[in-house]
């Protein structure tokens, strides 16, 4: 009996050491999957750095001539929209899909999204909730001043520019859109959060209205079944960007392009991922590289 104690013991040791040596083997052969890079900026505007996670196209060489349109995406962190944008990006972007021309994606972190999407608020509780709100004129500046001149200088980009945001981030391009409307020519803008200060955005005049605007500029609003906004009096989100909507396609000039999509089967926290697929398709003509 004693004999067969010992021996099972030797076993029991030897498949422990041949277990732990495989474990060690499958370790030294892994690597990291790298999906893009991490980049910063220093930033005079907002005082403070802030992180860039860079996706670069297949092919993509600093050395060569090609150059590529840029997507910006708010709330760029690799935990917030960074990593299923991209994968969009690059499906869309395959050959036998052809949807989307090869890009660069330049998600920016997040720090700070009501100090960073939001414009000054007249409502005195937001003012209190949300103390660092209001400071979404810096931001544009910041994007404006320092991260495009940073971007086009650092990798290869062309003229092409796109703007995705959702929520808060929704809120920040359609005032953009309204204020700044030659800083891209293609606006992403899902479930923006136009409630904000009353609605005071949709009264906002702008030169995307007139005739003065000389850029071709496509923009795709989407929307779901996003219920009621968080303010004292109810506000309609769907309404809302319905209303965001109409009021571009009164437009006067012919450079202007907008889409309104209401995707009813999703929700404020579902419908980013449906909601760019949809605008891919609808934004960019097809067969865009033949």
């Amino acid at each position: 009996m004693k004999t067969l104690h010992i021996a099972f013991i030797l076993v029991f040791l030897a498949n422990l050491v041949f277990g732990q040596k495989i474990k060690t083997t499958t370790t030294e052969t892994t690597k990291p999957f790298v999906l893009g890079l991490i980049d910063e900026i220093q930033s005079n505007v907002l005082a403070e750095k802030r992180i860039l996670n860079i996706y670069l196209p297949e092919g993509y060489n600093q050395q060569d001539t090609t150059t590529y349109p840029v997507i910006y995406l708010l709330d760029g962190s690799a935990d917030e929209d960074f990593i299923h944008i991209v994968g969009l990006v690059q499906f869309n972007s395959f050959e036998w899909i052809n949807q989307v021309p090869k890009s660069i994606v330049v998600g920016i972190a997040t720090v700070d999204r009501r100090r960073d999407f939001t414009f000054p608020t007249s409502i005195k509780a937001d003012k209190k909730k949300y103390p660092t709100s209001g400071q979404s004129d810096r931001f544009t500046s910041f994007i404006e001043t320092e991260l495009q001149p940073y971007i086009d200088s650092s990798y290869k980009t062309n003229h092409d520019k796109t703007i995705i945001g959702q929520s808060l981030g929704g809120l920040f391009a359609t005032e953009l859109l309204l204020k700044k409307p030659a800083l891209f020519n293609r606006y992403i803008i899902i479930s923006p959060s136009l409630w904000w200060d009353n609605g005071s955005l949709l009264n906002q005049p702008s030169d995307l209205l007139t005739s003065n605007l000389t850029q071709q500029t496509a923009i795709y609003i989407g929307v779901g079944k996003e219920g009621l906004t968080p303010t004292e009096i109810p506000r309609v989100m769907e309404v809302d960007a319905n209303v965001l909507a109409e009021k571009i396609k009164g437009t006067n000039s012919n450079k202007v392009k907008v889409l309104f999509d209401y995707l009813p089967e999703e929700d404020h926290g579902t419908i980013m991922h449906q909601a760019v697929s949809n605008a891919f398709r609808l934004l960019y003509p097809k067969n865009i590289q033949e």
